[in-house]
């Protein structure tokens, strides 16, 4: 019988993170989740790194060696961005960095997904800059890209869109749910507040997301940027509507009514569909699972 491949999936404990863990178990799979500290839910095999440290991360590939490896790590907060920048450096492109190294060195024919952003600007076009969580996840992709043209390794990028689904996730549409239930609770007043209910976007369900990570490890052609998206826009004024629907609850909507409306942008994922992906999660079977989520834990 031959061996399961080995993937290192880093951020295991993250959002993604723990349903790719699951997933590509499943998948037939070795996994091995990599997090920051020694706390891990989840059945497969986990390894403690700080993947900011170049010497841990070398150690980390000389024990596993593995013939995938999916870059989740890092940190997402746009806000947060603005405070500590440079910690978004070194959390999104120094641990890339050291990552793609070290597998440079000790196991270069690991085949390499990056997960990028959606939120990446244009690096000739300054002014699409808009903050440095968008630097940091440029900076990582063009690092990604820079090794495997320098040094001819096996490195894919993937952008998905805004991730939703059941799980802990700091997403517009997960905090929505979370609140929706602490009314139902009774241990929030009855009121949603939307900053923005015209505001545009493409939502995918992060189980369709991890799909896609397996069909471009089996697939994927190297060098590639993968936009992993559902397609179509959707306004936060449609997520509240069919978040209604889910609860028996008459609570109130505060937003600012003066914003104009903002233009419907289409993501289509035209490479993953030449791969034969497809989203099979509907937008609203992925609401009702995130509320059912929050239901169900004691987070709320």
């Amino acid at each position: 019988m031959s061996k399961s491949p080995t993937v290192l999936i880093t951020g295991a404990n993250g959002y993604t993170g723990s349903h790719a863990c699951n997933y590509l178990s499943e998948k037939g799979f070795n996994v091995v989740g990599v997090t920051r500290n020694p706390y891990f839910e989840g059945e497969v095999q986990r390894e403690v790194c700080d993947l900011t440290n170049k010497e841990s991360v070398i150690k980390l590939i000389q024990k596993i060696k593995p013939e995938y490896l999916l870059h989740l790590a890092g940190k997402n907060h746009v806000g947060n961005s603005w405070i500590t920048p440079s910690s978004f450096l070194e959390a999104n492109l120094m641990s890339t960095v050291y990552l793609l190294e070290a597998l440079r060195q000790e196991n270069v024919a690991c085949k390499v997904l990056i997960a990028g952003s959606a939120l990446q600007f244009n690096p000739t076009d300054i002014s699409t800059l808009n903050h440095p969580y968008s630097l940091s996840k440029t900076f990582q992709s063009l690092a990604a890209q820079s090794w495997a043209a320098l040094y001819n390794m096996d490195i894919i990028i993937a952008k998905p869109s805004n991730l939703i689904g059941p799980g802990p996730s700091n997403g517009v549409c997960s905090i929505f749910a979370k609140k929706i239930v602490e009314m139902e609770n009774q241990r929030s007043e009855k009121v949603l507040m939307v900053n923005n209910l015209k505001a545009q976007r493409d939502f995918l369900d992060v189980r369709d997301a991890v799909k896609a990570y397996e069909v471009i490890f089996r697939k994927g052609n190297s060098g590639e940027v993968y936009d992993i998206a559902s397609g179509c826009s959707h306004s936060l004024q449609e997520i509240v509507n069919e978040l209604k629907t889910l609860t028996p609850l008459n609570f109130k909507i505060k937003s600012d009514p003066d914003i104009q409306p903002e233009e419907r942008f289409q993501v289509p994922p035209l490479k993953m569909l030449e791969l034969g992906w497809r989203p099979s999660i509907s937008l609203s079977n992925s609401l009702k699972d995130t509320v059912t989520y929050y239901r169900q834990s004691k987070i709320t």
